[in-house]
């Protein structure tokens, strides 16, 4: 599936990341940025990963929690999306 630019506006949320954004982020990012990225703030972000009800999956790197941006797209349901240039 193709998203074209006028597709890409309509997708970014209030707080959120356009699609080419999040499309374009590396591996791990951190949880700010997949805060961001699902439109919340980190500190929810940070209480939900206390809570244990943050819905995406994280790794331990050099003693910083990081997440798996794989995880981030499953759970937005945009794996395989194509964008134009």
């Amino acid at each position: 599936m193709k998203i074209d630019k006028s597709d890409e506006r309509a997708v970014k949320a209030e707080r959120g990341m356009t699609l080419r954004e999040v499309l374009s982020l590396p591996v791990t990012i951190s949880v700010t940025t997949a805060a961001s990225a699902l439109g919340m703030g980190p500190n929810k972000a940070y209480e939900a990963i206390k809570a244990g009800t943050f819905p995406l999956d994280l790794i331990a790197v050099s003693g910083t929690r990081r997440v798996l941006t794989a995880s981030l797209w499953r759970l937005l349901q945009v794996e395989g999306l194509v964008m134009d240039s």
